[in-house]
């Protein structure tokens, strides 16, 4: 039997579907990235927005099709979607003949696929949340937070090392919380202190840091361990503490620049990254404002912005004064004006210096390669690129001094490879 499997949204069901793709393996089945040819079709689904909700939906119709015109014999879903609406699904996705629910994939153990490039993968370190965001769905339908033993995590880092990895990214849907259900205390620096003792790993990235848990063993870890990437992505949302409020968030601007400030002076060196949403319900022209001056005064490394989505059983849903899309869309792409010339200024700077950096490939009949530094975690930040006149392996690691700089992007020459 022939499988072929869609993972859908973002890199923690990512790890769900490697996960489920291990299993089915030890079940008999191939896999197969072919879609025409499967026998079995398994969709990951994704519930966090509106258009990830539709994306969903779109390719459970699309993949249904191949009952028709391809092998497929039987359409399984899974995931955060088929999660949330468990009923709907049952009488009005006739197409799907099997759902698996979430606390079945939270409890596989069979040996993860890594279907990533293979130099790289995320590691997950934690189930759910407990923050309850106005807008954010997870809460309900991924649980309260739940951190996986930093036995089992090691246990899985090293065997993720020893197919080859050499950059592990960690990710939760919090990951500075990692540890207080079970040692009664935030431990990341203490798994972070583990994990890279593990022979083979080169680099450990550090996502979804909430700003209020980010605590000063977690900086000095991040500061003295040369394997843990000088990299932060800490999605603060917003920087009006009326908006903060309203989205039930647990910090306020003085606060969030007193952490973004003492970050910067224990690790000058450190890119931050983050995300934020405009268009909020009651968001008004002055906290719009406010966000604007705090993005310039802040100067944020890398920057993405979303669009509010009102998602059915948030708080935010029913709120008043919900702002019309254009409304949404130019607060969107005022932010994204600034932190673009913020970006560009940056990279610019860093023309001259030289990185060490790791291979993402090669431009299809060119000698110029493609690769990532530690200020950029794979397919969310931009690349360095550089020629080079022979081979060089994905997933090597090479000193490359910059160039030139682009929007995103930095340009540069090949000074050393390394082993």
């Amino acid at each position: 039997m022939k499988l072929f499997l869609a993972s859908l949204g973002c890199d923690k069901n990512l790890v769900d579907s490697e996960k489920l793709l291990g299993r089915f393996i030890e079940q008999g089945y191939t896999l197969t990235d072919d879609e025409y040819e499967a026998d079995v079709i398994v969709i990951n689904t994704c519930a966090f927005i509106h258009d990830a909700k539709e994306e969903s939906i779109d390719t459970i119709l699309e993949m249904a099709e191949h009952k028709k015109d391809g092998n497929l014999k039987k359409l399984i879903v899974t995931g955060c979607l088929s999660e949330r609406y468990k009923d709907e699904f049952k009488k009005e996705l006739p197409e799907v003949d099997e759902i698996i629910p979430m606390k079945e994939l939270f409890n596989i153990k069979a040996d993860r696929i890594i279907s990533t490039p293979g130099h790289y993968a995320h590691l997950k370190i934690a189930e759910g949340c407990n923050k309850n965001c106005a807008y954010c769905v997870i809460p309900s339908i991924r649980g309260k937070y739940v951190s996986y033993p930093i036995e089992d995590l090691v246990k899985e880092a090293g065997g993720l090392a020893s197919r080859g990895v050499k950059e592990l990214i960690l990710v939760a849907q919090e990951t500075t919380m990692y540890g207080v259900d079970l040692y009664g205390k935030k431990s990341l620096h203490i798994l972070l202190n583990k994990l890279s003792k593990i022979e083979g790993l080169k680099w450990i990235r550090i996502m979804y840091c909430y700003p209020e848990e980010i605590y000063d063993e977690l900086i000095e870890e991040i500061k003295t361990n040369e394997k843990v990437c000088h990299y932060i992505d800490m999605p603060i949302q917003h920087a009006s503490d009326e908006v903060l409020r309203n989205m039930n968030r647990r910090t306020n601007k003085a606060e969030l620049t007193e952490r973004i400030n003492k970050l910067r002076e224990e690790i000058p060196d450190i890119v931050l990254r983050t995300t934020l949403i405009c268009g909020f319900p009651g968001e008004t022209e002055e906290n719009h404002k406010e966000l604007k001056d705090f993005v310039k005064t802040i100067k944020f490394d890398r920057l993405g912005v979303f669009t509010f989505s009102p998602e059915e059983g948030t708080k935010a849903y029913d709120m008043d004064n919900q702002i019309e899309e254009d409304v949404k869309v130019k607060y969107k792409d005022d932010i994204m004006s600034v932190s673009e010339k913020v970006i560009a200024k940056k990279g610019k700077e860093r023309i001259g210096k030289t990185f060490t950096c790791i291979v993402e490939g090669k431009v299809p009949d060119e000698d110029t390669y493609i690769a990532r530094s530690y200020m950029d975690a794979p397919d969310i930040d931009g690349y360095v690129f550089f020629e080079c006149d022979h081979e060089l392996l994905t997933g090597a690691f090479v000193n490359v001094k910059i160039t030139g700089a682009s929007e995103y992007d930095l340009l540069g020459e090949l000074k050393n490879e390394l082993t």
